[in-house]
């Protein structure tokens, strides 16, 4: 058993691996949050406390983590030109005696075209300049990739993590791609791996890893939308009522409405297609959302067919019993029976 903080806690996927942890039993769980608790006792998880942390402040900070052994960052920055949220947590991690820390990554390890995850840049080069001349911090950079269950939508499979639209659409059979880009890789993992392993890496007791690489599967994206259209061309059919005719043509699945467009004109933004994912983002303010879609998904575009999507198997590797679920898997098991 150990003390784990949970910065950011109140987010959708700070609540998923808080609800993993609480499920072991094992742990004592603080919720840091700049919120104040819910006046409904019954929303904070049970076996948990909540505090309302001033991330600007390194003294208070401290205080909160004296006796923790982990600390796991959900926060997201709004300021420019630095990380100081993931600064002062990280000092004052140290400051408190912490010997684990997480920073606020659980995207990818390649952040080339996706400008809104600046700070986690500018969080790994402040941990890999502390630890320079000697260990002071082990940490590890959690990196799953993008969560496959975005690609249930709207069909719910996360707990707390809100749907956030992406330019591959299975439920209107819709796909946008980058011209000559179906050789770029894409890693995915479902949330529930995401959250076993890391309740495993929470008790694995040899040192953490910096490159913390978790990769569900790792494909092309050829490969990516042909799994799509198949999953989504035999999904309103039960096993039932196929006969192996119907079996034999239906694994060619349904063809998506695709729409490739040249990288450079993404990277000029001329393109157009008819139409752009919505990004309903908690992180995003209202008012910004609609002006800022096709940038955010021209962002996404650029760095998949650069490969910036694409992930380790670091704790695959030391993880070796744990059996991750197949995009094929789980897409199909989603989709089974739906229209």
């Amino acid at each position: 058993m150990v003390k784990i903080a949970v910065a950011g806690g109140a987010g959708g996927v700070g609540q998923e691996i808080i609800d993993a942890l609480v499920a072991t039993k094992k742990h004592e769980i603080l919720v840091l949050s700049r919120r104040d608790a819910p006046s409904d006792s019954g929303s904070i998880p049970e076996g948990t406390s909540w505090i309302k942390a001033d991330y600007t402040s390194v003294e208070q900070l401290t205080q909160v983590l004296q006796g923790v052994h982990t600390v796991l960052s959900f926060v997201t920055e709004s300021e420019g030109g630095g990380s100081p949220v993931q600064f002062n947590l990280i000092d004052a991690s140290l400051e408190a005696g912490v010997k684990r820390f997480a920073p606020s990554e659980w995207v990818s390890s390649g952040l080339a075209h996706l400008s809104w995850y600046a700070f986690k840049d500018a969080t790994r080069k402040y941990l890999k300049d502390l630890n320079k001349n000697k260990k002071v911090l082990e940490y590890t950079l959690f990196q799953p990739g993008y969560f496959v269950n975005y690609l249930t939508n709207p069909h719910p499979s996360m707990t707390h993590i809100p749907f956030t639209e992406l330019p591959w659409d299975l439920n209107n059979r819709r796909w946008i791609g980058v011209e000559g880009g179906e050789n770029a890789r894409i890693s995915l993992t479902t949330v529930k791996d995401l959250r076993n392993v890391v309740v495993q890496a929470i008790e694995y007791e040899e040192e953490w890893p910096v490159d913390g690489g978790i990769r569900g599967d790792d494909i092309s994206m050829g490969e990516y939308l042909a799994i799509a259209e198949k999953v989504r061309g035999m999904s309103t059919l039960s096993p039932a009522r196929l006969t192996k005719i119907d079996s034999y043509f239906m694994l060619g699945g349904q063809p998506f409405a695709v729409e490739n467009r040249k990288a450079e004109d993404i990277e000029a933004g001329t393109w157009t297609t008819s139409w752009t994912p919505a990004f309903d983002h908690p992180a995003i303010p209202v008012e910004q959302r609609a002006s800022l879609a096709k940038s955010i998904t021209g962002g996404i575009l650029l760095a998949v067919n650069a490969n910036q999507l694409h992930v380790s198997d670091s704790w695959n590797k030391l993880l070796p019993d744990y059996q991750f679920t197949s995009i094929d898997e789980f897409l199909t098991e989603a989709w089974s029976g739906k229209p």
